[in-house]
């Protein structure tokens, strides 16, 4: 796990290439079909060399949640020990991780009205306006969400008018006993680093196709899975209220923010071991550090 660029996904490759295993990707928007430059999803080379569940096998007109997410992952580690004694999860989506590893309480039901009210009032007044009621009505879930989701932050706001908690209240309580063991391994790189990666692979995007990607999107853009830095920054383009140079800018500032947060997520965990992910011989660091023989 670690912040977006960093570069799990070439890793991830060489550990299941050396442990000869599958993936298991915990990325919550790799697993849409209809989303590709956007959310650097692993090419047709890096697919071919290992077989990774949870990417392409979604469509955005489905609705996916953290237990939807949870459900899948534990079918497929149990497809993967049925032929090995190892399974690598990789991906930047904190929420899930931490759920596959520890499981997610059960949140009360929520009163029809209430949610109702709710999404009437974002239908109307944007993702502004529900930034700004998860920001104040549930400052520490804020710290720690994805910002730019509103299906999230709607969910946060139910359970705040339903039962007066933070969403967070209603967080692994009491972890789940998984039947596996689960080793937990953090790539990071100095801030500099790390967010000239992310301006480059923007660039990059943009030249592989991203505007067009975009361009077939526009119609599925009211969809949660297309409330996602590097679409929503190209639709506002499109409706004329930014130009194209400020909207490649904002994608890239809206990926180091979203870095940042999944740092910030991420370091309250004491049990993952942080590797830089420039060291030349990472592979071999990781298997020592762990005594893991192939």
């Amino acid at each position: 796990m670690g912040p977006t660029a960093v570069g799990k996904t070439a890793f991830a490759i060489q550990l299941a290439h050396a442990l000869q295993t599958k993936i298991i990707s915990a990325d919550s928007r790799q697993c849409y079909r209809e989303l590709n430059i956007g959310v650097a999803k692993p090419n047709d080379k890096e697919l071919n060399e290992v077989y990774h569940y949870f990417i392409n096998s979604h469509s955005i007109l489905e609705e996916l949640h953290v237990r939807s997410f949870e459900q899948y992952a534990l079918q497929a580690v149990n497809e993967i020990f049925q032929n090995s004694d190892v399974a690598v999860m990789v991906g930047g989506t904190g929420l899930y991780i931490k759920t596959f590893c520890e499981g997610i309480d059960e949140i009360p039901a929520i009163n029809n009205d209430v949610r109702s009210n709710i999404i009437d009032k974002y239908n109307q007044l944007g993702l502004t306006w529900l930034q700004e009621e998860v920001k104040q009505k549930d400052p520490a879930f804020w710290q720690v969400a994805e910002q730019q989701n509103p299906q999230r932050l709607i969910r946060a706001l139910e359970i705040k008018a339903q039962t007066g908690n933070s969403i967070l209240d209603y967080r692994n309580r009491k972890m789940v006993d998984r039947d596996f063991n689960i080793v937990k391994i953090g790539l990071e790189l100095p801030r500099e680093i790390l967010y000239t990666r992310i301006n480059n692979r923007v660039e990059l995007m943009m030249q592989l196709g991203l505007l067009e990607e975009a361009a077939s999107l526009v119609a599925y853009k009211k969809l949660n899975a297309l409330q996602t830095v590097g679409y929503k920054e190209l639709f506002d383009y499109f409706e004329g209220s930014i130009t194209l140079v400020k909207a490649v800018d904002l994608i890239k500032q809206n990926s180091r923010h979203y870095a940042k947060r999944q740092l910030t997520w991420f370091k309250k965990d004491r049990a993952i071991t942080w590797f830089n992910a420039d060291l030349n011989n990472l592979l071999q660091q990781v298997l020592l550090h762990f005594d893991i023989k192939i």
